[in-house]
């Protein structure tokens, strides 16, 4: 890809970029939310037409009319919002929309020899032809979308944050497959914001910034700090930025609190200007907790006391599905929970609802056109940014915030941390949830691992280090063992 460029409207998404593919490697596309790798990948996945320069595909020009015609000539893209329909089984999505048919019939004999070849190169003998989608976990999930891009005979195949929903085990499956792949020559571009990940299994790096190619380089030969830099334009003095901040009063206290299923037994304690982590793996029960206390689920036993005259608001894991009206516009999304201070004579202000979107869009450094601009026309990271402002404008006391980095690229994440430390210095209180361990480890006062339904005990940050963390997530706790016994 050599100049490549493409504008909607007035904003210039992608202003002269160059890529180089080789085969039988992994390429690292990183770049901060909004520095236009989704919308360069859209143009060599067929998905938008570029404005200007040109694409070669193994020597020869190439300009897909959509992303079926890219598929024909062997370039895939499998989307981090995976695009299954999880009533069907693996081998009718890997067909999906491509079926082969004689006489209207479908012609299942032929199509069949295609997904178990597919399959058997993934070396996955848990995931089976017949099997409903529905039935498998997050990471055999992700390689259906990397069966299906086979069956196609993709040598161009583009992840875009494969491992953001993954388990650490299944993140390594996931790479041993992407490992199996570049030894049978396909090219992978491989688009994350755990650039650890990025160090592990990739080969090669081109970093964007505002639409522009600003650094490429092999792996190894550059350091994160200098990769992290050409993404931001600017020198990270610390990933974790710390902002002085104390515990003060116990604002929540939770005992013996249980669910309808997970979590099975959680007890904690809560403080004004505190900073609390949750960690464990998924499907322990963390997000559980979260909703049993932001009373989205129905609670079985245990107690929940809140201090009087305080109000919790949680940010949910899924911004897409439960964060953001994504049809709505920023203000809208924004001030959803609290219309009082908008109100005049009864009637809602826009002109109060539209300084009030300016105020948290700019103290947020929200990357948008207008305040009226719809929410799914922004980035991850600044959509993660507003469903984060409408809590501070919902002014909740207690934060319950479910990976609140999830799909945020490392700039923005400093933000976001330097913005946390503020809230617990102005005596708000946190419970974070996060499977990034770093995160947990570089935030947090105090930690608790959440081990099959069952929290641990809390220790202060500097007791733990990633290796103990994993160590409870996996194994648990004397305690939990000895209450799961």
């Amino acid at each position: 890809m050599h100049g490549v460029r493409k504008a909607f409207g007035a904003v210039q998404a992608l202003d002269g970029v160059d890529l180089e593919l080789r085969a039988g490697e992994v390429h690292a596309l990183i770049g901060e939310n909004g520095a236009g790798k989704s919308t360069l990948m859209k143009v060599l996945s067929g998905a938008h037409p570029a404005d200007a320069g040109g694409m070669e595909l193994e020597g020869k020009p190439y300009r897909p009319t959509g992303p079926l015609d890219a598929l024909r000539h062997g370039v895939a893209m499998i989307y981090q919002e995976l695009n299954l329909a999880t009533h069907l089984t693996v081998e009718e999505n890997i067909w999906l929309g491509r079926e082969l048919r004689q006489g209207g019939w479908l012609q299942r004999r032929r199509m069949r020899p295609a997904v178990e070849e597919a399959l058997a190169r993934l070396d996955h003998p848990d995931i089976r032809p017949h099997t409903r989608v529905s039935e498998l976990g997050p990471g055999a999930r992700q390689l259906v979308e990397v069966a299906r891009a086979l069956v196609s005979d993709a040598r161009v195949l583009v992840m875009d944050e494969p491992t953001s929903s993954l388990s650490r085990r299944d993140t390594e499956g996931l790479f041993r497959v992407m490992r199996r792949l570049r030894e049978q020559g396909v090219a992978i571009v491989y688009i994350s914001h755990f650039l650890e990940e990025v160090e592990e299994i990739a080969d090669r790096f081109t970093v964007l910034r505002d639409g522009r190619t600003v650094d490429r380089g092999e792996i190894g030969e550059v350091s994160l700090e200098n990769i992290i830099e050409s993404m931001v334009g600017r020198s990270l003095d610390e990933v974790f930025p710390q902002v002085e901040h104390a515990a003060g009063e116990v604002v929540l206290s939770v005992r013996e609190l249980a669910g309808h299923g997970l979590p099975r037994q959680a007890s904690l304690e809560l403080s004004r200007g505190e900073i609390f982590g949750i960690a464990g793996l998924v499907g322990a029960g963390r997000t559980e907790l979260l909703r049993l206390l932001a009373g989205l689920d129905p609670i079985r036993a245990g107690s929940v006391r809140l201090e009087a005259g305080c109000s919790m608001g949680l940010l949910a894991e899924d911004r897409k599905e439960e964060g953001l009206a994504l049809d709505l516009s920023l203000g809208e999304n924004l001030t959803l929970p609290r219309l009082r201070p908008l109100l005049r004579r009864g009637w809602l202000s826009h002109q109060r609802r539209r300084a009030c979107t300016e105020r948290w869009v700019k103290e947020l450094a929200v990357r948008c056109d207008h305040p009226d601009q719809p929410a799914h026309a922004l980035s991850g990271g600044n959509q993660q940014k507003i469903a984060i402002a409408r809590l501070l404008h919902q002014q909740a006391d207690v934060l319950l915030l479910d990976e609140p980095t999830r799909g945020v690229d490392v700039g923005s994440k400093v933000e976001i941390y330097r913005l946390l430390g503020q809230l617990a210095a102005d005596g708000r209180a946190l419970l974070v949830v996060s499977s990034y361990l770093p995160e947990l480890l570089g935030i947090c006062d105090r930690i608790s691992v959440m081990h099959r339904g069952l929290l641990g005990a809390p220790r202060d940050v500097g007791e733990w280090s990633e290796q103990s963390l994993l160590h409870e997530a996996t194994r648990g706790s004397g305690d939990s063992q000895a209450l799961s016994a």
